[in-house]
């Protein structure tokens, strides 16, 4: 389906948001609205040169500074890829016992870039990657009977599932979603009660989560009725996924476990393109933590996989390296509070290389 500039003229002024390099992704015109109906139609993108720096006051009285929280977010972001892809290079041979996962991380990074079926940010290598049509994914998730049932969904914070998050608090439920990396501690609720309407559409973002949200701690009661992450690749008939190599949404599964917020029953969605669906993802070779899913969402179809893979019964310590423990707080409280109560030292893994977390600054 071929489109004249004046029509990438007209749909671009009336859907900013909207990446004209994309149109050639649709084969039908049906396909095309469907997705413009996805799309906000009044938008302001952000002006690159300004310098004006918000300032809002938080739930506990600070003073909340989003320029400088977004610009230390994305600076250790950057920094945080590069060391990923310096890690995945140590790793990608025979040898090594997680190789075979960077091979399939990269070859879908690499198709996802090859067919321009990303949104920004790009490239996206090393991230959960922001798909076309993320939003037609959404809308598929929340059209699930475990989302209309749930009351309360942890949702990732990364880019593809903003409109899962924002069509949690729509909907009148509550969201629970953790800081990038757990870089500020652990988890936020938010719930629509405490947003306007002028604010919900942020509270959807990395900065929103951390300004509105109320920060909970291990020993908070709740319960999770639906889990939603992302993934880079995920296997239709197994279920097995692969995320962007950080271990992240398996450290929050087990934390979830340990706080009695989940078990076995809890369904696990991801929502992706087509094209991250594979099928050479060896059960065989997957971690005892490792997360399966149990319901893919894409922008054409919704996939029950009935996955044998069991799911992660807690924090396994023994494969937690010194170095992701030093680097979160939460964690080592956990570890502490187990010890306590045990009297006994709990296992640490092996060493590995790290990148930095963030740190959050006011």
């Amino acid at each position: 389906m071929a489109f004249t500039s004046p029509q990438i003229s007209s749909f671009s002024s009336t859907f900013p948001l909207l990446n004209p390099r994309n149109l050639s992704q649709f084969s039908s015109i049906s396909l095309f609205l469907l997705y413009l109906s996805t799309l906000p139609i009044t938008h302001t993108p952000p002006k690159l040169e300004t310098t004006t720096t918000t300032c809002r006051a938080t739930q506990d009285g600070v003073v909340f500074d989003d320029a400088a929280y977004e610009a230390e977010r994305l600076r250790l972001d950057a920094k945080a890829r590069e060391s990923m892809a310096e890690q995945a290079s140590n790793e990608n041979d025979d040898d090594d016992p997680k190789a075979w996962k960077w091979v399939i991380r990269n070859r879908v990074w690499d198709l996802m870039e090859a067919l321009n079926i990303a949104q920004f940010p790009r490239p996206v290598h090393h991230r959960i990657p922001n798909f076309v049509a993320a939003n037609l994914a959404a809308r598929n998730l929340s059209e699930l009977e475990v989302f209309g049932a749930a009351k309360c969904v942890k949702v990732n914070p990364d880019s593809p599932q903003k409109q899962v998050r924002f069509l949690t608090l729509n909907s009148g439920k509550r969201l629970l979603t953790p800081q990038p990396r757990l870089r500020t501690g652990f988890f936020s609720i938010l719930e629509s009660t405490m947003l306007s309407p002028s604010t919900i559409n942020e509270a959807c973002t990395s900065v929103g989560v951390a300004k509105y949200g109320r920060p909970i701690g291990l020993e908070e009661n709740i319960k999770v009725d639906l889990i939603v992450i992302g993934s880079v690749a995920v296997d239709p008939k197994t279920g097995a996924r692969l995320g962007k190599g950080e271990g992240f949404a398996e450290l929050e599964y087990g934390m979830l476990r340990y706080m009695g917020a989940i078990d076995d029953s809890t369904p696990v969605v991801t929502s992706v393109h087509d094209q991250q669906l594979v099928d050479d993802i060896p059960v065989d070779k997957l971690l005892i933590h490792d997360v399966p899913v149990d319901i893919i969402c894409t922008p054409t179809q919704v996939i029950f996989t009935n996955t044998p893979i069991p799911k992660p019964k807690g924090i396994y310590w023994d494969k937690l390296s010194p170095e992701k423990l030093s680097q979160i707080r939460i964690l080592r409280q956990l570890k502490s509070k187990i010890e306590r109560e045990t009297g006994h030292k709990l296992p640490s893994g092996p060493s590995e290389k790290l990148p930095p977390t963030a740190r959050r600054k006011r």
